[in-house]
């Protein structure tokens, strides 16, 4: 493990220690709370080669869920692959937002994963949903990460350019939609440049598109007293909301995450 961490921090991987620990467990199939528990064993060489294996991975930057094959969200775990956005931490935001409210009926666009749709199926139990992405990969690993979580009777997840295949209302929209302006792309990390889908990064201009799609069109689809919430990044709260407020929303609210940046947009009250 020692060196590994070496390793990865010489790659520039940050938090390499906890990277190494998490391999290694992941190597040799057990909770990374473990590992010490074996560390006066001797290692066996399978394990050691797979070790090796998914070190050398790490060091050219593949992220650790890639290489695990999963990623934690709201007290759950989430199959994941380069075909879909990892879940973050800052997304539960939305989720604790959307939880504040009762609702029957979801809409979320742009799926991925299924983080947030499953999520909300997952915490209120009469619920259903309709999930939908441009890209069938995505659709299809939210789909079993809905029969992963029990929630695959109660969700549809169907391909669809946003609204373009959507039908019927809802009394919650939610989004996490590609907000990084094209010029952000090359300063990102390399573990999302290089090994996460660009179209859920960025729209190829501003990064703004989703906003005003969202803004134009979901009051054809949200019921008289329901919500929109959407991702936003963290310097777009003004800009989103001006987006809102120029299509007629009455009520718009910006949210912060835990590290007090501008993260969710909620409107209501569409003109």
């Amino acid at each position: 493990m020692a060196a590994a961490t070496a390793r990865l921090r010489a790659a520039g991987v940050p938090d390499p220690a906890r990277d190494a620990r998490i391999l290694l467990a992941h190597a040799a199939s057990i909770d990374a709370a473990r590992v010490t528990l074996i560390a006066p064993e001797e290692i066996s060489e399978d394990i050691s080669d797979r070790f090796e294996h998914l070190v050398a991975l790490r060091a050219v930057r593949v992220p650790v869920s890639h290489l695990v094959g999963e990623r934690a969200f709201y007290g759950r775990r989430f199959k994941v692959s380069a075909d879909v956005l990892d879940p973050r931490p800052e997304t539960e935001t939305l989720i604790e937002a959307a939880l504040a409210a009762p609702f029957d009926r979801v809409l979320d666009l742009g799926i991925g994963s299924g983080c947030v749709l499953v999520s909300l199926l997952a915490e209120r139990e009469e619920a259903t949903g309709l999930g939908v992405d441009l890209s069938q990969a995505a659709c299809l690993q939210a789909s079993a990460n809905a029969v992963l979580h029990g929630v695959a009777d109660r969700i549809d997840i169907i391909q669809s350019d946003w609204f373009a295949a959507v039908e019927g209302r809802f009394d919650l929209i939610v989004s996490n939609p590609p907000y990084l302006a094209q010029s952000e792309m090359a300063d990102i990390a390399p573990e999302l440049a290089l090994h996460e889908p660009e179209m859920a990064l960025t729209d190829g201009a501003d990064g703004l598109s989703a906003y005003r799609v969202i803004a134009d069109t979901a009051q054809q689809y949200l019921s008289a007293t329901g919500r929109v919430m959407a991702e936003i990044g963290w310097m777009q709260g003004a800009d989103v909301r001006g987006i809102f407020a120029a299509a007629g929303w009455a009520d718009i609210t910006i949210l912060s995450d835990l590290d007090g940046r501008d993260r969710v947009v909620v409107a209501q009250n569409p003109a």
